[in-house]
């Protein structure tokens, strides 16, 4: 009655183990159906992956260094046109007369 005993347990545990790597792969399968289904999604709602939006926050970040650059190069410019347009002072002009 042993062997039987034990015959049994072999097969019960035969058994847990097929239906654990059933388990397993229908739960493999079940994650790449949802992957599927999310890109799928993705790309209808033409969203952008996390990569990208990346990419683009770092081109906004340097234009916006850059027009800030090119912002303070036109003021000095300004001033420095400012500077030679202005009238000059009386004792500036004594120089011709």
């Amino acid at each position: 009655m042993r062997k039987d005993g034990r015959q049994r347990l072999d097969d019960l545990a035969g058994m847990a183990g097929g239906a654990f790597s059933l388990i397993s792969g229908m739960r493999a399968e079940m994650e790449a159906m949802a992957r599927a289904q999310a890109e799928a999604m993705v790309r209808r709602l033409e969203l952008a992956r996390a990569e990208d939006l990346e990419a683009a926050f770092e081109v906004a970040r340097r234009a916006r260094a850059h027009a800030e650059a090119l912002e303070t190069r036109v003021l000095a410019l300004e001033a420095q046109i400012a500077a030679m347009m202005a009238p000059r002072s009386e004792g500036d002009l004594s120089g011709g007369t």
